[in-house]
């Protein structure tokens, strides 16, 4: 060990188990670059056992189920604010062989982790589907009541058969017993692994949406009233996907 380069004490210290007399061997290494590994290492575990703490924590309300080997699903959805595209819902079903530490509520994932975690979770998900509801159907019966025929919609398209929901801040008219959570897709390992399905399920959409009614960005804003956006309706006026109930789009009408 005495011999060992720091490039190779590196390379050791990237695995991910190392024998505790390795590690008081390597503490007792004097060499300021060793030292400096050390510290950068014991970060990083101290970092993946906070955050493998609190995705046990998040996987409380899935355990009351698993427990009496039963399944339930996390039930979640995106789009109540943009100005246009649907609102889209997922649910997703997991059980305790689910070891994605990372999932939590989207809106708290950069673009390229959310882009990463999307395939591992439909990989890893016992099953998962989506709900989508049309802004002509939104302006029909509201946001509220359209991001819960989603979320319907989306239960309804599971080929499992569960016993329970979890649900962000939301009761659905199925008769199912289910828990309504505030700020349920940090709470919640399958109510964020669905937010994530359902954002990255939409936000395809828009960037579809896009390239069939350029001028508003919809790739970038996903429907929301960015400045760019704004400025597309005042130019070319509202499109078909556009929410008409919704301000300032109601103000283009004519």
């Amino acid at each position: 060990m005495d011999k060992l380069t720091i490039t190779e004490v590196k390379s050791i210290l990237q695995q991910p188990k190392i024998k505790a007399d390795i590690l008081k061997h390597l503490a007792e290494d004097e060499r300021q670059g060793v030292q400096r590994l050390l510290v950068s290492y014991q970060r990083r575990i101290e970092k993946q056992q906070k955050m493998q703490a609190t995705f046990n924590e998040r996987q409380v309300f899935e355990q009351a189920y698993w427990k009496k080997g039963q399944f339930v699903a996390g039930i979640d959805e995106v789009g109540r604010g943009p100005l246009a595209g649907p609102v889209v819902a997922a649910a997703v079903v997991l059980d305790d062989n689910f070891d994605l530490i990372e999932v939590h509520d989207s809106k708290q994932l950069s673009l390229k982790k959310r882009e990463a975690l999307v395939p591992k979770i439909k990989s890893q998900a016992l099953d998962y589907a989506f709900g989508v509801v049309t802004s002509e159907q939104i302006d029909e019966i509201n946001i509220y009541q359209a991001a819960r025929v989603a979320m319907s919609e989306a239960y309804k398209g599971l080929q499992y058969n569960v016993n329970g929901l979890l649900i962000d801040a939301m009761d659905l008219d199925i008769e199912l017993e289910q828990t309504s959570l505030i700020k349920g897709d940090d709470r919640s390992i399958s109510i964020g692994a669905a937010s994530i399905l359902a954002k990255d399920y939409r936000d395809n959409l828009m960037a579809e949406y896009d390239l069939k009614y350029p001028g508003y960005d919809f790739k970038n804003n996903a429907g929301y009233g960015t400045a760019k956006h704004l400025a597309g309706l005042e130019k070319l006026g509202i499109t078909p996907i556009h929410r008409k109930t919704f301000s300032p789009v109601k103000n283009y009408l004519n």
